[in-house]
């Protein structure tokens, strides 16, 4: 039974990763995690093989590759469960189709219980019944973060600052299998503005390669309307892993050249 909220805050997924590499950690619990979304994945994959993994996946993945224990569980069409949608309403879903596979909250409940603690989650309805009686929050609200402003960085020439996002369809992994789905996923390009582009001698269909480091992306070049200074690449395409490739996120100053040139 919970009595209330830890007063210390818990580490984040870096933090995780960190301990994890360190020796501070000897565990770690990865239920669906694609090291390709986190920023240096190949710090990640590290941090995997220095403890033991116990990983909670539908298929194979670069986690169970590095896993000691591999559990497998039930996709969401083989269970019953609850989403909440973006406005916070309630919508429940009962199982579609039948496995052997098990559910994350009953995999969850088995392994606290051979470590001496009760989650209270054995069954779907019990799961439901601590939701519904948790209900609402009525106490009142966190206190909005606060954050420094960040400086507007300096750019050399040949720079820009990097954005980007996932396209819906890309190289995730919840694609695996389905080549005609992932056929229709947009081709990887990256975006600059016509200053931009003129400035590093580019014009629209180049080759236009972004590099931090060692690591290094080269896409077919797309001028469109938007801020100077700035390039856009998706993250996590084909052709395009922006966080295991480059290493870095929106923000970053990455280095700018045309087609394949150093």
């Amino acid at each position: 039974f919970v009595v209330g909220l830890p007063d210390k805050v818990g580490r984040d997924t870096s933090a995780i990763i960190a301990a994890a590499s360190s020796g501070r950690l000897g565990g770690l619990l990865v239920g669906g995690v694609d090291p390709a979304d986190l920023v240096g994945s190949g710090d990640v994959l590290d941090a995997l093989t220095r403890c033991f993994v116990v990983s909670l996946e539908i298929r194979r993945s670069a986690v169970t590759d590095l896993a000691d224990v591999v559990l497998p569980v039930a996709a969401h069409q083989e269970k019953s469960g609850t989403f909440i949608d973006w406005e916070g309403r309630v919508r429940s879903f009962e199982t579609a189709l039948t496995s052997s596979a098990m559910s994350d909250h009953r995999v969850l409940d088995l392994l606290a219980g051979e470590m001496g603690e009760d989650l209270g989650v054995r069954t779907l309805e019990a799961v439901r019944t601590d939701m519904r009686a948790l209900g609402p929050w009525t106490g009142d609200r966190a206190a909005v973060p606060a954050f420094e402003a960040v400086e507007v960085p300096l750019l050399d020439a040949g720079q820009a600052v990097l954005a980007t996002w996932h396209h819906l369809l890309d190289s995730g992994s919840m694609q695996d299998g389905e080549p005609f789905l992932a056929g229709t996923a947009p081709k990887a390009q990256a975006l600059l503005s016509a200053k931009t582009a003129a400035s590093l001698g580019l014009a629209d269909r180049d080759p236009v390669r972004v590099s931090v480091g060692s690591g290094a992306i080269t896409v077919p070049l797309t001028i469109t309307e938007m801020a100077d200074h700035v390039i856009w690449l998706p993250t996590n395409s084909p052709g395009s892993a922006v966080r295991s490739t480059l290493g870095v996120d929106a923000g970053a100053v990455v280095s700018l050249t045309k087609g394949g040139a150093e």
